[in-house]
């Protein structure tokens, strides 16, 4: 007899509104960092691509977690 999935709980609203309350927090945190940073520093943050090259590692972070999460039926 095959045994019955037990059904994956979804995130609430409580869950998803304090998701982004931390997300803003955290960039503003990281927006009065980078004010406290001398000039010269800056000028890398503002003027190069480093911001794209976060966003690029992040997107493949998250691709990577999705990809190696069990599906429905796997291990857990």
């Amino acid at each position: 007899m095959a045994e019955t999935p037990v059904p994956v709980r979804q995130p609430g609203i409580r869950q998803v509104a304090l998701l982004g309350v931390g997300l803003v927090a955290l960039v503003l945190a990281a927006a009065a960092v980078t004010a406290l940073l001398p000039r010269d520093i800056q000028a890398v943050v503002f003027h190069t691509p480093l911001l794209i090259a976060v966003l690029i590692l992040g997107t493949v972070l998250v691709l990577w977690r999705i990809l190696r999460a069990p599906g429905p039926g796997g291990l857990q």
